[in-house]
């Protein structure tokens, strides 16, 4: 296919009402409104397919297949991280070492999906001690500032508890997890 046909297919593609953008918008519409009534969803439903028209998005690639075990283990697992991680951060805030030293680290991700980059952000940041401060897309790189990093070798268990959570994203949400976690993750060359 020559570049002019792929442009004009692209274009098209991203003229196409996109259904579940629609339904999503026409949520958020309603809960701004606070009004229940059909006015109101139809009134969401002409906003949203304008919005979309107008302001086109790439099409989505929501290749998503929902495994209960999965969710559950990452469910149940992030809630004990949160536990653990804000006792932790608990302790540091009553009792600071002296030597307290946070870093910025590099986790370059294996899986090369959106979803999975947002959820496995979102989790990491709301996990406390830890916050995402930059999204890599075009690389899936994920930057973290860390809360009491005191020499190189704290680095890597950082790495491990992000790759772990991408795992358990995967395992919950991802079509092929098995393919995905086969796949070497990029470099790891970080000081704190």
């Amino acid at each position: 296919m020559n570049a002019a046909r792929r442009r004009r297919v692209s274009q098209r593609a991203r003229r196409h009402v996109q259904w579940p953008m629609v339904l999503w918008l026409t949520l958020v519409w309603w809960v701004l409104w606070g009004t229940w009534s059909a006015m109101s969803l139809v009134g969401g439903v002409l906003v949203a397919t304008a919005a979309l028209l107008l302001f086109p998005l790439p099409p989505l690639d929501l290749d998503v297949r929902v495994r209960p075990i999965g969710t559950l283990v990452l469910v149940g697992r992030f809630l004990v991280d949160v536990v653990t991680a804000s006792l932790q951060v608990a302790w540091t805030v009553l009792r600071p070492p002296r030597d307290l030293r946070n870093a910025l680290v590099r986790v370059p991700l294996r899986s090369e999906s959106d979803l999975v980059l947002v959820m496995v952000a979102e989790l990491v940041s709301l996990v406390p001690g830890t916050v995402v401060v930059e999204v890599h897309r075009s690389s899936f790189t994920l930057y973290l500032h860390v809360l009491d990093v005191r020499e190189p070798a704290d680095v890597e268990p950082v790495r491990e508890r992000v790759w772990a959570q991408e795992a358990r994203v995967l395992r919950a949400l991802s079509p092929r997890p098995a393919e995905v976690l086969a796949q070497p993750v990029g470099g790891t060359e970080e000081a704190p």
